[in-house]
């Protein structure tokens, strides 16, 4: 066995290892059993989490501290005084299973922010505290004091930035307010791991979402403000902390690698490849499923992404009627469509009215979007999709079909060219693709994906699913593309719109050499549909993700 080395500054790095049971990293699957209650010691819920850990712990063991590896402490649960369940007996069931199939050896510890320590902590694990440098940092020691008496004051998640939500100012936390902060708990002995250090990228559908008061999605980019960009580049706030840190610790010597070159491109302009519902036999080869009302993704097992509900109206609708959902039953954001022709949007707790007309056994199509789940604090059962029937006028609306929609391996196809034929409108509206073809002349490198004028919408480079955008709602307006996604020169790439709104007059892209993240073109009021619920410009209190 190798000998153990004093633990030091340097050694804190290695938190960046520990091994989390995040909040927003329960797969989807669970939710298949609709009774299910998810962090707690349900036998459905443990069951899971036990078949999991007993494959993955085993395969961290040979890499424990005290094995001679370089994991140094093993973090349990996530913030779970932040959930609604305190549930002593299920912190319980996976302290004892980590010490099983762990050992009595490695160090435990619990996270949770000042208002979490109460359920959250659990003896015999560490009790560490998470915050910011606008918290009150005496106060919340003090409270991890009075749970933990001895050893070090730990900061687990101290937080260098912010994350952003679509419709929402970017956030941004000064380097001044960040290396203040790391400074006085650096002389108070603490110890601190960062988060963000190194800014992300949710490609793809995999962003979460909170819940206060209100559905609030995150953006693709999760570049959070942090030391390292989403792109990989050092920043002035990284040196920041560096110096503060050279103050206590000596820090390596020798330069910093330069931010990675970056390339502008374009504008390229796209051109039309059809309607969503004109693939819809692509989009869905086995065909759809009949139910008399409509059904979760969870209970097709659709994981994420896109759902089509169809149903046809049983009489003529003369005048417009109000189509809408019961109790909040769109999650998260539903595109209505009859007879093929966009009507407009409802969108998960907003009080947006949309009325259709209609003539008997017309067709009423509602693409469903399935815009992350929730991934922190009391983050019930989030399940997506239509989850009661639709009203139209009085007429509560049956006789669905269901079409789970494989998105993602249409686009890895081509789309058959006779489809272009089809009379389009002038003004395309609803959900609709649109793609091009463009070369790289030069070099390869890291850019950024600019779509002006554009709505909403999911991008696909070289089949590969970058993310949501959404310009007009903003923040963030461009897209992180590294550079192993682009084909060299010689190699023809192709960029894929799925567009779920509307298409700018001229339906063109760039390629910009620095991103654009704190752009809230279009400033959206949500309207919650509790009265209790904050104002939208209120600052809100959220521990991270």
């Amino acid at each position: 066995m190798a000998p153990k080395k004093p633990l030091c500054l340097p050694s804190l790095l290695l938190l960046l290892l520990t091994l989390l049971l995040p909040q927003g990293g329960l797969p989807a699957w669970l939710l298949r059993k609709p009774n299910i209650h998810l962090r707690t010691s349900d036998p459905d819920f443990l069951a899971a989490v036990d078949s999991w850990f007993k494959v993955l712990l085993p395969k961290i063991y040979p890499w424990l501290y005290h094995n001679g590896g370089n994991i140094i402490s093993i973090q349990v649960e996530n913030e779970y005084g932040s959930y609604r369940s305190c549930d002593f007996a299920y912190m319980k069931h996976l302290a004892g299973l980590f010490r099983a199939l762990l050992g009595d050896e490695i160090l435990l510890f619990t996270t949770d922010g000042p208002l979490g320590l109460r359920c959250g902590s659990l003896k015999g694990l560490y009790t560490t505290v998470d915050f910011g440098p606008a918290d009150n940092m005496t106060k919340i020691f003090a409270l991890q004091r009075e749970y933990e008496p001895h050893g070090p004051l730990v900061n687990s998640e101290y937080y260098t930035g912010w994350l952003d939500y679509w419709g929402q100012n970017h956030s941004t936390r000064s380097i001044i307010a960040v290396t203040r902060g790391l400074e006085k708990m650096l002389k108070l002995g603490a110890s601190v791991n960062m988060y963000m250090f190194h800014g992300g990228t949710n490609f793809g559908y995999w962003n979460g979402a909170d819940e206060k008061g209100h559905f609030l999605p995150i953006t693709t980019s999760y570049d959070y403000d942090a030391p390292i960009s989403e792109a990989g580049d050092v920043t002035f706030k990284l040196f920041a902390l560096r110096n503060v840190i050279s103050q206590f610790q000596e820090i390596p010597l020798g330069p910093l690698p330069p931010p990675s070159p970056k390339m502008m491109l374009g504008p390229l302009t796209l051109h039309l490849d059809g309607y969503l519902l004109d693939f819809l036999h692509l989009l869905c080869p086995q065909g759809p499923i009949h139910s008399i009302l409509p059904m979760t993704f969870e209970a097709v097992k659709q994981d994420r992404g896109f759902m089509l509900y169809r149903t046809y109206l049983t009489h003529t609708v003369f005048e417009p009627t109000q189509f809408w959902v019961p109790n909040n039953g769109i999650h998260d954001r539903a595109y209505v469509m009859v007879d093929g022709v966009f009507q407009g949007v409802l969108e998960r707790n907003t009080k947006h009215k949309l009325f259709l007309t209609g003539k008997m056994g017309a067709k009423l199509d509602v693409l469903l979007e399935n815009m992350g789940r929730l991934s922190f604090g009391s983050n019930y059962s989030d399940f997506k999709g239509l989850l009661q029937a639709p009203i139209l006028g009085q007429t509560i609306l049956t006789q669905w079909l269901m079409f789970p929609l494989k998105v993602d391996k249409l686009v890895k196809w081509s789309f058959p060219l006779q489809l272009l034929k089809n009379s389009h409108p002038q003004t395309p509206s609803g959900p609709i693709f649109y793609s091009t073809t463009f070369p790289i002349l030069d070099s390869v490198r890291d850019t950024f994906l600019f779509l002006p004028g554009w709505t909403k919408g999911q991008v696909w480079i070289n089949g590969f699913n970058l993310g949501r955008y959404w310009t007009k709602r903003g923040p963030q307006q461009t897209l992180y593309v590294p550079k192993p996604l682009l084909f060299p020169r010689g190699v023809l790439n192709k960029i894929t719109l799925l567009e779920l709104e509307n298409v700018p007059p001229q339906p063109q892209i760039q390629f910009l050499d620095s991103p654009i993240l704190n752009s809230t073109l279009h400033r959206t009021y949500i309207y919650s549909l509790s009265a209790d619920t904050r104002s939208d410009s209120e600052p809100m209190e959220l521990s991270g993700h």
